[in-house]
């Protein structure tokens, strides 16, 4: 093994660890990928290992790795230190062009063939007994499902945490066709932490120059015109993904589209963690669904209340969900013993003593009591529950219709009408908290008050005052009729828990719970366009993402329907003109919700059928 760094404990030592820094691993191209290596010194020639794969530096901390007791990160050398402490050699690895590994980085599309010439390089090592495992958050999970698509061998038990694309263009990078402007924001942040930036004073003074807040408003960028114009690699690749807007081949590549060949992944044991305010909730699901279905596993999925990576808190944004919430006590000790736990079973154990079921555990929020805690934040509460598979089988999907009363209806509106609201380009309905990761500093995830008041940028509708309690857990999609004075628009769901008023809230709290969006002009498909004609009705249908909620006695469930969501999302110009390029000046739209016999709008909610509600 060539390296460049060496330290170790005594040989023998209980717990004691060898750490080989800085090995360049050679990939199929020729360019060296930076790897750290933690060895157990336990006195066995072979041991299994765990392999994490990061752009974020081996020797960083991650914000997710804290407990629920200490909330300052352990760091990825501490926690190799731990795995390795209990039988697994560790291996961290800079993923291509970041910190200390060659290369150009170019987000998402190197991965699969860079782990797969990783795991080759460990299954030769002398002391690799032929079994690895994988884990990572976030980009660390995309990473994985990109390697796991290639069936490599060896592949021993993965955890995907908060990531991993089963359809990038459907959720991830786009959402029925619009763009995620949290694509800018990360691209921001990580071109000024680059080699190239740091190795160039004018490029990094230049980077730490720009303010994103002043460009997130400008659409679209452009070549030269970015606050990436000094990191062209960068810019390049956010071009990239903001142009090319129709599913083409660019889409269907390895690491962006898992869903194309579920059948040829590999089938080890894989766990899935995700949460209810992250933007990978969907693909979670979605990859959950098409591998558990197909292949041997066994599976294991996690759906918790938290934002992105924030497993071991009480809070999403504004709202907190009780001593239930965090991942530490309720669903294991804590995240390492969660994962170590994984893998000595699926790893460690004789075959005949595995897990061989799969399992779902969801947090169902609600149930609190609505005041503030002595944090300042909302209380709603939860719980978990236990269920064999998604969509959990006590759920009924049960249409909500819309009606010119703007309510909610479990009955079809008998008259036929329609509601409007006005979409100014130029002054979008602004995101405020939802499924977000890497926003800051112009957005942030979670749940927050949406607000009373009626707005003429919203249509909104509501249940009655709800006489018992519902719970919502599962899938949830919208069927509606639209139209537009336009040509094109986007279609922006949000699904609400109306709180009545109390002493702490006067003028109650409508927590939002999942969102959804549709770039008309992918109305009908999603590898071409198809620009409507002003004023005619068009049936749409908007996925909008799972949620698992209890709406209490005396809440109402509300939808709102708008054109934008931003910064969330790109904002639509209402020109029809393609996404990613200069075009026509934006114009005002006048857009429709249409509802009655030969338009019943609805939106299709699981409703849980429970002796406890």
């Amino acid at each position: 093994m060539n390296t460049n760094d060496k330290s170790a404990g005594d040989a023998g030592a209980p717990g004691r660890v060898e750490v080989v820094q800085n090995v360049m691993i050679p990939m199929r191209d020729g360019i060296r990928l930076a790897t750290d290596v933690y060895l157990p010194v336990d006195g066995r020639s072979q041991r299994p290992v765990v392999l994490e794969r990061t752009p974020y530096g081996k020797q960083s901390s991650n914000h997710g790795d804290r407990t629920y007791l200490n909330p300052v990160p352990k760091t990825r050398p501490k926690i190799a230190r731990w795995f390795a402490s209990k039988g697994y050699a560790y291996v961290l690895q800079d993923c291509r062009g970041r910190n200390g590994s060659e290369g150009v980085f170019s987000k998402y599309v190197n991965e699969g063939d860079d782990g797969e010439d990783t795991l080759k390089w460990l299954l030769a090592q002398d002391w690799c007994n032929g079994k690895v495992a994988t884990l990572g958050l976030s980009y660390g999970a995309h990473v994985q499902a990109a390697l796991a698509s290639l069936n490599p061998h060896g592949l021993a038990a993965m955890v995907w945490d908060s990531g991993g694309f089963s359809n990038a263009w459907k959720s991830g990078i786009r959402q029925g066709g619009a763009f995620e402007l949290k694509q800018l924001t990360w691209a921001m942040t990580h071109a000024r932490l680059s080699p190239a930036t740091l190795n160039d004073p004018v490029r990094r003074a230049n980077l730490e120059a720009q303010n994103i807040r002043d460009w997130i408003g400008i659409n679209p960028w452009s070549e030269g015109r970015s606050p990436l114009a000094m990191a062209p690699e960068y810019e390049s690749y956010v071009l990239e993904l903001w142009r090319n807007e129709t599913f083409s081949a660019f889409w269907r590549r390895q690491g962006l589209y898992a869903a194309a060949n579920y059948e040829e992944f590999s089938d080890a044991p894989t766990m899935f963690i995700c949460s209810w305010y992250d933007p990978y909730s969907l693909t979670t699901i979605e990859n959950f669904e098409g591998l558990s279905k197909r292949k041997a596993g066994p599976y294991r999925m996690i759906l918790g209340p938290w934002t992105h990576g924030q497993r071991s808190v009480t809070h999403a944004g504004d709202v907190d969900f009780g001593s239930s919430a965090p991942l530490d006590g309720n669903i294991a000790i804590g995240y390492d013993e969660l994962r170590l736990d994984w893998f000595d079973q699926q790893i460690a154990t004789p075959t005949e003593q595995r897990l061989k079921n799969n399992l779902v555990q969801v947090f169902v929020m609600g149930g609190g009591s609505g005041l503030k805690t002595h944090a300042g934040k909302m209380d709603h509460g939860g719980k978990w529950r236990n269920e064999p598979t998604w969509p959990i089988p006590n759920a009924v999907a049960t249409p909500l219709y819309l009606t010119k009363e703007s309510i909610l209806s479990l009955e079809p509106s008998e008259q036929s009408g329609s509601i409007h609201w006005v979409h100014d380009p130029k002054n979008p309905v602004g995101t405020r908290g939802g499924a977000i990761a890497s926003g800051a500093p112009v957005m942030e995830a979670g749940a927050f008050d949406q607000g009373q008041l009626p707005s003429q940028s919203i249509a909104s509708f509501q249940t009655e005052v709800l006489d018992r309690d519902l719970e919502v857990t599962g899938p949830i999609t919208a069927k509606l009729w639209v139209s537009s004075s336009a040509v094109d628009t986007d279609i922006c769901l949000k699904l609400l828990d109306v709180y009545p008023p109390n002493q702490d809230y006067p003028d109650g709290y409508a927590m939002n719970l999942s969102h959804g969006i549709l770039r008309l002009r992918f109305r009908n498909a999603c590898e071409k366009t198809e620009l409507m004609t002003p004023m005619e009705v068009y049936p749409i249908e908007v996925t909008v993402f799972p949620t698992s909620n209890l709406f209490v006695r005396g809440h109402r469930i509300r939808l709102d329907v708008s054109s934008s969501n931003f910064p969330h999302f790109d904002v639509n110009p209402n020109t029809g003109h393609p996404a990613g390029l200069l075009g026509p000046e934006p114009i005002v739209a006048t857009n429709k919700v249409h509802f009655g016999p030969e338009t019943p709008s609805c939106i299709i909610v699981p409703f849980v059928r429970s002796e406890e509600y």
